[in-house]
């Protein structure tokens, strides 16, 4: 509900500040400067001026395809600007999108395909239009978008822009003002490399250098296998100032992508690409360089801490456990396997020296007994509640695809979700990695609630002091599907 009043806050700004006077040709506010209406298209011909996308705030419709084509006065370039973006989600954009384009048809070159709630970086044209794209299927939606355009100098002298088509079997590509001083602050730069069918493209990095983050959300250059900007194609995301090694396409069709935002820049990047045969070098997968995705990053101490665990079941060498486990000697647990087969033998030879068995024995239930110390966990799975009793006694309701699942203490397990839409989120902590917002839970049992890696899920809970979500075993989850928001935002509408 705060997106919503910063929406209608932001909306309300604009109009009295700037009278929405060049906004869309089809939607010219009345002279007593309310609330503006967007509607669905039309062509802009101004300095500067605002774009949304129809009904903005409000949901935009379902079915519908809404074009609308800006153009600044000649000899300027468009740069546009996202303010709020909420479009439904899918890794590849199918069912809802905004495409802009670098001119006034979809037969150039497409700046970016965006969904999802993360907002795009700055995109620029290399001409005096633009034109925006936008879909929605018959289920799912958002609130849609804002963006500020506004036409600037192009700065040829400068080297200040940069992107296009390149056809040629080998060249270069560079940040603007390469390699004079560093590259501008909010640009966007959009590179189609194409060769022959029978061919792949090999890049190779000379000095690398751009604004350095754990997970490359501010400056960042990626690479994709294609012609558009799809998750599932990328190739690699890269920041900070160590070169990212070779990249090799998998087919004859690469997108480079340069962003930057309106805060810290650094000296950039220059790249040389070659086309190579088919079939000659082993394409580039996942490769995350000096700046890792989101993914790669919390993956890592995730799993270290497993390792050791395993380690003391299968091996007796490993220094730390022998030394974490001494009244228990884990020397024994290697050879439980081979004496199960011989239950009888101990009790038939009491007498000669066979306390090591029996001991083992001893400790084998009491490292299970963990496992049950919540008795929480020995109840039937059942949930407490219906969907809405749920939604109204939780804390949290967010609708996200569970990343990663670890064993924790007591038999609890921690959940890792990347987040499609919070519906409540109250003192629960979201955080921003790449283009991806996420969100740390911890469910009181492993078995129940039933949540599987890979999935997409409702979940509910309450949040602990530290902002982390608490699922009980009878929490409301149940898996996502796309009609699930149009049922969870009535709700949320309704009073509880």
């Amino acid at each position: 509900m705060k997106c919503e009043h910063c929406i209608w806050g932001l909306s309300v700004l604009l109009a009295l500040c700037l009278g929405w006077t060049q906004g869309q040709s089809q939607s010219q506010p009345e002279t007593n400067y309310t609330r503006p209406v967007f509607h669905c298209g039309g062509d802009m011909v101004a300095d500067s001026g605002f774009v949304g996308s129809e009904g903005f705030p409000n949901y935009y419709k379902p079915n519908s395809k809404c074009t609308w084509r800006i153009t600044v006065p000649e000899g300027n370039v468009v740069m546009l600007s996202f303010r709020i973006f909420d479009l439904e989600a899918d890794p590849m954009c199918r069912y809802d999108y905004l495409d802009v384009y670098n001119g006034h048809s979809n037969m150039v070159q497409k700046l970016g395909r965006f969904c999802g709630t993360f907002r795009p970086g700055t995109l620029i044209s290399t001409t005096n239009t633009i034109m925006l794209e936008m879909g929605s299927d018959s289920e799912t939606g958002g609130r849609g978008f804002l963006a500020y355009f506004n036409g600037g100098k192009p700065h040829v002298d400068e080297h200040q822009f940069c992107g296009g088509k390149m056809t040629k079997a080998q060249g270069e590509v560079k940040t603007p003002n390469w390699p004079e001083k560093n590259y501008p602050a909010g640009i966007s730069c959009s590179w189609l490399i194409t060769v022959e069918r029978d061919q792949v493209i090999e890049v190779k990095f000379g000095k690398f250098d751009v604004e350095s983050d754990s997970y490359c959300r501010f400056d960042y250059v990626a690479f994709f296998n294609g012609g558009e900007k799809d998750d599932s194609r990328r190739i690699g995301k890269y920041c900070g100032d160590v070169s990212p090694q070779t990249i090799v396409t998998n087919g004859n069709v690469l997108l480079v992508q340069f962003v930057s935002d309106l805060s810290v820049t650094s000296d950039g990047f220059m790249a040389s690409y070659t086309s190579i045969p088919r079939g000659s070098r082993t394409p580039t997968v996942d490769n995350t360089g000096s700046g890792p995705r989101k993914e790669s990053v919390p993956r890592k101490p995730v799993v270290k801490p497993i390792l050791p665990e395993r380690t003391v079941i299968t091996t007796t060498t490993t220094q730390p456990p022998t030394t974490a486990r001494h009244q228990a000697p884990p020397t024994p647990q290697p050879q439980e396997p081979t004496a199960k087969p011989k239950p009888v033998k101990p009790v038939r030879t009491r007498p000669p020296n066979k306390p090591g068995p029996d001991r083992t024995r001893v400790t084998r239930p009491e490292r299970k007994k963990p496992v049950h110390l919540n008795p929480l966990c020995a109840k039937a799975c059942k949930r407490d509640g219906n969907i809405k009793s749920s939604f109204c006694a939780s804390e949290f309701v967010i609708t996200g695809k569970v990343t990663a699942l670890t064993p924790g203490p007591q038999g609890s397990v921690y959940i890792s979700v990347s987040l499609i839409k919070a519906y409540k989120a109250g003192r629960l902590t979201i955080t921003q990695a790449g283009e991806n917002m996420s969100v740390k839970l911890v469910s009181a049992c492993m078995k129940c609630p039933v949540i599987r890696k890979g999935m997409p899920y409702i979940l509910m809970g309450q949040v602990d002091e530290d902002g982390r979500g608490t699922m009980a075993p009878g929490a409301f989850t149940a898996p996502y599907k796309a009609p699930h928001h149009k049922l969870l935002t009535n709700i949320n509408n309704q009073p509880c």
